[in-house]
């Protein structure tokens, strides 16, 4: 089943609470369509960034091939090693394209299809909302104290190990390996 990452939108002005409709659910895997028409599946996206640094690299690796006087072939190669370099990648560019636009990662959810993957999400969102409500404080109340650092006990040594203890995965000491 594939997985999605889920990518919350920043807030906008009078919001308390991000829009649902505006989360992004990403999936985990190869992108079809960004193997076989990288700039147009980058435009429809919006990964500008990603566009440019596609043209750029591509341009570069085109003139390069051009000036070593390679052949069709090779040429046709490296286009296709480069779509399957933007369809392996797609997610990738997707969530770095997110993260400059500060969305925040909300999680990662499993789905057979991006519907099911948004109704579980959904679902167990509101279920931690309703079970964690959030107290609102008064405006001229003090912000709460930090909690106190976590007390460790000390560990304890009786002594140096004897030559009967086992350490690691052997069942007894001097037996075989």
């Amino acid at each position: 089943m594939p997985t999605y990452t889920v990518h919350e939108p920043p807030l906008r002005k009078g919001e308390t609470v991000p829009d649902p409709v505006r989360f992004v659910f990403v999936r985990d895997g190869f992108y079809f369509w960004a193997f076989v028409l990288p700039p147009v599946w980058m435009l429809l996206h919006r990964l500008w960034m990603a566009l440019l640094l596609y043209v750029i690299v591509n341009a570069v690796i085109g003139v390069a091939l051009y000036a070593l006087g390679a052949p069709t072939e090779v040429k046709f190669i490296a286009g296709v090693l480069i779509g399957l370099l933007a369809g392996f990648e797609a997610g990738t560019l997707w969530r770095w394209t997110l993260t400059r636009r500060k969305f925040k990662p909300a999680g990662i959810v499993i789905g057979e299809d991006r519907e099911l993957a948004e109704r579980r999400f959904f679902a167990a969102w509101q279920q931690r909302a309703a079970e964690n409500p959030q107290p609102r404080a008064a405006p001229s109340s003090p912000p709460p104290s930090p909690p106190p650092p976590p007390q460790y006990a000390t560990p304890v040594r009786r002594g140096p190990p004897a030559g009967s203890d086992v350490i690691g995965l052997f069942p007894e000491p001097g037996g075989p390996r």
